[in-house]
């Protein structure tokens, strides 16, 4: 009778312990927003062409926005109290930096930034506080469009405003998050993140009165970070 009673609390405390972190296996949807800054650090860029060449300085560029970003992904159990996921997020809108100027060839040049197309893929290690809490943290690889455009010159080379460069930079993310199931299969979370980039190029190629010029843009090496509050759903 002893080694049953044994036994009986022993299964019971495995169940428990098992029903404790079932709540987040599975897959799941989830969309959230909050604050994110974005800084394109400073850069030196230059105008070359017919024999010349010429640069600049220009401070960091900065972005303040509230990010709408949706994901999808699959959590697995790795043993009664912890998880690992899989997922990958996306941020549907962009954000444009304020414009920065730097003096090339005597005259004032100002361009400004635009970030768009993000992509995070990544895994989310986690722990299960109990069958309904989830802390987790998060690590992968980042994507996204960085845009310089000139937005005025006040210059001879009139038809370089205007001009633009996008590239695609990728980099890595970090972050921590938390997961709180709600009803029904739907939870509430909360997370901070970090991402940086590669440097990017910017170079783009103008015509003026017949001349070709080089106007480099390029930029510092780009980051963010965001603070993230959401809903989400689990399959």
């Amino acid at each position: 009778m002893k080694k049953q009673l044994i036994a009986v609390a022993a299964f019971s405390l495995l169940a428990g312990s098992a029903m404790a972190q079932s709540a987040f296996e599975g897959g799941y949807g989830q969309i959230a927003t909050g604050y994110e800054k974005n800084t394109i650090s400073g850069s030196s860029p230059s105008i070359s062409g017919q024999g010349n060449s010429n640069s600049g300085t220009v401070p960091n560029a900065t972005t303040n926005t509230a990010p709408l970003v949706v994901g999808l992904g699959y959590t697995f159990m790795v043993d009664p109290k912890f998880t690992v996921g899989l997922g990958v997020d996306y941020s549907a809108l962009s954000s444009t930096s304020q414009n920065v100027t730097s003096t090339i060839y005597g005259s004032n040049w100002t361009y400004a930034y635009k970030v768009s197309n993000r992509y995070n893929f990544y895994v989310t290690p986690g722990y299960a506080i109990s069958k309904d809490q989830l802390v987790y943290v998060k690590a992968g690889y980042t994507m996204e469009s960085l845009q310089a455009t000139s937005v005025s010159s006040n210059n001879s080379l009139n038809n370089i405003s205007g001009s633009s460069n996008t590239a695609t930079v990728g980099g890595y993310i970090l972050g921590l998050g938390y997961k709180q199931m709600i009803a029904d299969g739907f939870y509430g979370f909360v997370e901070g993140n970090y991402m940086t980039y590669n440097k990017p190029n910017l170079t783009t190629s103008v015509t003026n009165s017949g001349l070709s010029y080089t106007y480099n843009m390029n930029s510092g090496t780009p980051s963010a970070y965001n603070f993230l509050a959401g809903v989400g759903y689990k399959f």
